[in-house]
């Protein structure tokens, strides 16, 4: 598995703003923020884009949903809404190779997304 700096932020190589832990996820604020609020979840086990989930993931996956549901709550912005994106290899904006969700809160969120 290539080493990224999502792997060296579970490995504590690199400092991270962390939010929320689990067995299989971690979830910390992003360093460069998209949003008032932005915050990346992502899985402990190295899975490289959304591809890559298999049918035995799908616990893993549900897990990332109800965590960012969570996270929501716990930092007070359940109520007024937030967005949940998955990026998805190169044309779909991934660019770390490790499967992560975003969340995006903290301002009123257009469509199409830019």
């Amino acid at each position: 598995m290539i080493e990224t700096v999502f792997s060296k932020i579970i490995a504590r190589e690199i400092p991270a703003d962390i939010v929320y832990e689990s067995d299989e996820l971690l979830a910390f604020h992003d360093i460069n923020p998209q949003a008032p609020i932005h915050i990346l979840v992502i899985t402990k086990q190295p899975i490289p884009t959304l591809n890559d989930l298999q049918d035995q993931h799908a616990q893993l996956a549900g897990q990332m949903l109800l965590a960012a549901r969570q996270i929501a709550a716990d930092l007070g912005f359940a109520a007024s809404g937030y967005r949940v994106l998955i990026n998805c290899n190169q044309d779909g904006g991934q660019d770390v190779w490790h499967l992560h969700l975003h969340i995006l809160a903290g301002r009123r969120m257009g469509w199409p997304p830019g």
